[in-house]
């Protein structure tokens, strides 16, 4: 162990840190006193802050355990050697509403715009899995994201988009591998191999049950759901991200920083032992799992999450799992900032909150990025807001100068006792999870969503009382009338979606439907099938999407969360 300070300097500094107490700090707080009490200085978590940070408040940093170079274990300082010197981060704006059509039009303008990879917004009904003329999806078409119900829809979607030269991200999660499905067999209709594609599919169904409340399935079948899809990846698409783990979602439902950084990669160590257990090797499938990251608004405090996410997951992934290949200890994750922070109050002030949140992810080392836009607390974004927050990114990857060195506050004593201080939360955490059984079972004990409930009542306790301010909404209020231009979806887009769907039940081939599903049903009755292959033959025969979830909840039935008292 080689620590970076030695034990006469650390003495010294001591020495020194207590005149400076009792001299010049203790004059200029008589003269100046400071704004609020000590105890009410904390971060968006509520963790107190110190007044100063010195050598002593990381004395037992060891450079090489702790930090190590960029691109080497334990990635503390960034999983590759250049980071944003050599490749900018991906500039991944979020996007999907209405119909195919519309969407896909929103796709091309972002291209055109400068944006370097694709993300996917899916409607509720898609979501949930029905179709978007299921009397259970009246009302929701589009609302939230793009409404897609088949292959054909899938087709419409992706027109004209060269799918084996982008990255395509599809945030969906209980019906992640049929959308995946439809998304191969849109590029394998085209003459675009599978092994041809890259991009990231959500699939995260852990952080359903914690967080986001999507889940369809049971626990259980919904995890040898998202193996499957590891496994057929790890076969046959090796450059696809088959699970970005979410903290995302997790943090806006209310939970500190520290809880994100915890429960995320507690659900990330679970998918690995579930693929082990399928005998899948840990080199083989580990490269090729991503994470997906909130950027809230405490600068610091995010940089530090970042930077102890990559340092346990490199430590874990080489100890606990004995992975051996350094790019399975390596952790490569996506950035969105905080949906949960931007106002409807002056919002505008959200053009500022975004880019402080996106320049905290870029300093903690992101591998790609969405910023949020100006108009989310109103609706969805607008064409002009959208190229705002776009352009926010591209200001600080060519204007900002934060590029231009690697892991640029590396070092500072605060980031390096911040981070050390959630690494130490997270370990407890972990802890607490072990000891109730692991994660499944700390899901039905309701242990994660208590947690969570409980830090989101604190922070928004901490805001009724005004110990925390929020600009625009608790305090520097003013009267003002609301001049956003606001997203108007076209209005033909339902019935277009709906004729098109009508349009494939009627020309299918209604033999080729019903053996396909028959086949998805009878796997999905076992457990020593991939469902990704019948998956494939239902897709391809424009079985609709509700159809083949249907199938499988009538093998596995659908989940209802216990009562938590």
């Amino acid at each position: 162990m080689a620590q970076l300070f030695s034990h006469n300097a650390l003495e010294n500094l001591q020495e020194l840190d207590e005149r400076w107490s009792e001299t010049t700090l203790q004059k200029t707080l008589n003269q100046f006193p400071e704004r609020k009490p000590q105890a009410e200085y904390f971060t968006t978590s509520s963790l107190p802050i110190n007044r100063l940070y010195t050598p002593l408040d990381i004395a037992e940093l060891d450079y090489q355990r702790d930090l190590g170079m960029p691109g080497e274990y334990p990635f503390t300082r960034g999983v590759h050697a250049t980071m944003h010197r050599g490749k900018p981060w991906t500039m991944r704006m979020f996007a999907g509403f209405g119909s195919a059509e519309e969407t896909n039009a929103r796709f091309h303008y972002l291209l055109k715009q400068g944006q370097t990879g694709l993300s996917t917004a899916f409607d509720l009904p898609t979501l949930y899995g029905y179709d978007t003329d299921a009397p259970e999806a009246e009302g929701e078409f589009g609302i939230c994201g793009v409404g897609v119900s088949s292959l054909a829809d899938m087709e419409v979607l992706f027109d004209g988009i060269p799918l084996d030269q982008v990255t395509t991200s599809m945030t969906i999660n209980s019906p992640a591998p049929i959308i995946w499905a439809m998304y191969i067999a849109t590029a394998e209709k085209r003459g675009i191999p599978r092994a041809a594609l890259g991009g990231t599919l959500q699939n995260d169904i852990l952080k359903e049950y914690i967080a986001q409340k999507e889940f369809i399935f049971p626990p259980e079948p919904s995890m040898r759901f998202v193996t499957d899809t590891v496994e057929f990846g790890t076969k046959e698409m090796p450059k696809w991200n088959t699970i970005s783990i979410s903290g995302y979602h997790i943090r806006e439902a209310g939970s500190t920083a520290a809880q994100e950084l915890a429960f995320t990669l507690s659900d990330g160590f679970e998918y690995v032992r579930w693929a082990v257990e399928r005998g899948i090797d840990v080199d083989d499938f580990a490269p090729r799992l991503s994470f997906f990251f909130n950027a809230h608004n405490d600068f610091f405090e995010e940089i530090a999450k970042y930077r102890a996410a990559r340092r346990i997951w490199a430590r874990e992934m080489k100890e606990t799992f004995g992975a051996k290949n350094p790019r399975s200890w390596l952790m490569r994750f996506h950035t969105q900032t905080a949906g949960v922070s931007l106002t409807a109050q002056q919002p505008i002030n959200n053009v500022a909150r975004v880019a402080i949140q996106a320049l905290a992810a870029v300093l903690g080392g992101t591998q790609s990025l969405h910023t949020n836009s100006l108009d989310e607390a109103l609706a969805l974004p607008s064409e002009s807001a959208v190229t705002v927050a776009l352009r926010t990114q591209q200001i600080i990857a060519e204007e900002s100068g934060v590029t231009n060195t690697v892991d640029p506050l590396g070092g500072a004593f605060f980031v390096e006792a911040l981070t050390n201080e959630m690494e130490r939360q997270a370990y407890e955490y972990f802890d607490r999870i072990q000891q109730l059984g692991g994660v499944l079972p700390s899901i039905e004990q309701g242990y994660f969503q208590s947690e969570i409930a409980d830090a989101a009542s604190r922070y928004q306790w901490e805001i009724d009382r005004g110990k925390r301010t929020i600009v625009g909404v608790n305090n520097y209020k003013m009267e003002e009338e609301l001049n956003i231009p606001i997203l108007r979806m076209d209005a033909e887009g339902y019935q277009r979606q709906v004729a098109r769907l009508n349009r494939i039940r009627q020309e299918r081939d209604q033999e080729a439907v019903q053996r396909t599903l028959a086949a998805l049903r009878e796997a999905a009755a076992r457990d020593d099938v991939n469902l990704m292959y019948p998956l494939l033959d239902a897709v391809n025969a424009y079985a609709t999407l509700q159809e083949m979830m249907d199938v499988l909840r009538g093998v596995w039935g659908e989940y209802r969360e216990p009562l938590i008292v």
